[in-house]
């Protein structure tokens, strides 16, 4: 096996805590999980809400820490064992984070928005992939302790890093945005998501711009043309003092503007106007919004300063994230299932997407359009208006059946005509019998929800009942 190459000296680690650090070591990366540590990684031990991680200390050291940052001594550790003692671990990661920060040359991106953070998150870490060295945060590693871990791991020599930022109350995405310091922002979009937390869209479109806090002189905004709050937003950009702005959109006035795009059965081919230059491409996923996404991808490369051109062929080789609009399918009794797992989360946008996508996909022969959908959470006072209005989108885009499970989709449930309602339970877990007792083979099914609403459960369950278990997609049309 490679040897990983050192990403954490221990004088480095005593440089940016300010702390005495015991021993000579290096680390070649960074965990806060004992479960997914690596041989020669830095374990910090974080007390969270429900977990403590000076419990798995002792564990981090059995599975080949090279260090561990704690705040006090923890049981079964032999003093022996280089243990850098702080006073708060989750400051020293923020601290470890900003020196990382400090120490490279790389081109640093911020991501944020309602929707789509981590679609365009990792289609930039794909098509900057292929240019340079390029890190960007994990899975969804976006918040007070995801993004300072992500920023922990940034090695000094790549070239460019991606970091999603996300938030669901003001003032949160301010503190990512000043640790990040990118040079590139980008907001993908303004939408329905945390209501609960703000009164108004405009509201949302401001703790958004708090990302602008944080970009250096010389940095760019990249920004959706297509909303109302676009003009909104570059006035904060604008008083934040980032001086360039770099749009997408389908507006006439976008710098990266749609110029035509044909859906086909697996994705899309996408004309667009990039700055001045036409670059034809080819996206391997279905649906508006990952169009949209694209142009915010190639507008945010622009603003980096990297290869439009190269960017917008690598596009093709851009997947879904995981739980993101995955796609497999399931063998049931007398045939296949097509499955989308779209169930990390949802809002009334990113619902609207997903069922577009269900849309667009073609059943196979005495197959139907399906969709199991969860509750939307957070959306504060008009949430059972939210729920009942996706009825008009799932009439329009022709979905045979809904299953719904959840306080607030029973409103959605109780607006549905009665030829199209399956059936409604009080949770995830209860909806799992009678959905997969009425799936057809050819059927295609979308499962969709607020990560609250734990219809990631459902997709296991349908992964569980399949005889024979195989990788796949439905066929879009």
């Amino acid at each position: 096996m490679t040897e990983r190459p050192s990403l954490w000296a221990s004088t480095e680690v005593g440089e940016a805590t300010g702390t005495a650090v015991p021993g000579d070591w290096r680390a070649s990366g960074v965990a806060i999980d004992s479960r997914t540590l690596r041989p020669g990684e830095l374990f910090v031990a974080i007390r969270g809400p429900r977990v403590d991680g000076h419990a798995f200390v002792a564990d981090a050291f059995d599975r080949g820490a090279a260090a561990a940052i704690v705040s006090q001594r923890p049981d079964g550790v032999g003093t022996d064992r280089p243990l850098v003692q702080v006073e708060d671990t989750l400051a020293t990661l923020r601290d470890l984070a900003r020196y990382a920060r400090r120490r490279t040359a790389a081109r640093i991106i911020g991501v944020t928005g309602s929707v789509g953070k981590t679609g365009v998150k990792e289609a930039l870490r794909t098509v900057l992939s292929g240019q340079a060295p390029t890190a960007a945060n994990d899975g969804s590693l976006n918040n007070h302790w995801g993004l300072p871990l992500s920023l922990a791991r940034l090695p000094a020599d790549f070239a460019y890093g991606v970091f999603e930022m996300g938030m669901n109350h003001p003032g949160e995405i301010d503190a990512l945005a000043r640790l990040a310091r990118p040079h590139v922002a980008v907001i993908t979009t303004i939408a329905p998501a945390h209501m609960e937390f703000f009164p108004s869209l405009d509201s949302i479109a401001d703790a958004k711009a708090e990302i602008f806090e944080g970009v250096p002189a010389g940095g760019a905004a990249v920004l959706n043309r297509d909303i109302p709050q676009f003009g909104r937003l570059a006035r904060a950009a604008a008083a934040a003092g980032v001086a360039r702005i770099v749009s997408f959109g389908r507006d006439n006035g976008a710098d990266v503007r749609l110029i035509e795009s044909a859906i086909d059965e697996s994705g899309a081919d996408v004309r667009a106007d990039v700055a001045g230059t036409v670059r034809d491409y080819r996206l391997e996923l279905p649906g508006t919004h990952w169009i949209i996404n694209s142009l915010s991808v190639l507008a945010a490369v622009i603003a980096v300063g990297a290869d439009d051109y190269a960017a917008a062929h690598a596009l093709s080789r851009v997947r879904s994230p995981q739980r993101r609009g995955e796609r497999f399918s399931v063998s049931l009794a007398g045939g296949d299932v097509f499955v989308i797992d779209d169930s990390y989360n949802a809002n009334p946008a990113s619902m609207a997407a997903a069922i577009e996508v269900l849309a667009h996909s073609r059943p196979g022969p005495g197959g139907r359009r399906v969709a199991a959908l969860g509750d939307m959470l957070e959306l504060g006072r008009d949430a059972a208006a939210m729920h009942a209005g996706l009825a008009g989108p799932l009439e329009k885009g022709r979905v045979d059946v809904v299953f719904t499970a959840g306080a607030a989709m029973a409103r959605l449930s109780e607006a549905l005509p009665a030829s199209r309602r399956g059936y409604h339970a009080a949770t995830s877990a209860e909806l799992v019998a009678p959905l997969v007792a009425a799936l057809r083979p050819g059927d295609v099914v979308l499962v969709k929800g607020s990560a609250g609403s734990r219809m990631g459960a459902v997709v296991a369950a349908l992964r569980d009942a399949s005889s024979a278990p195989s990788p796949g997609a439905g066929t879009t049309a």
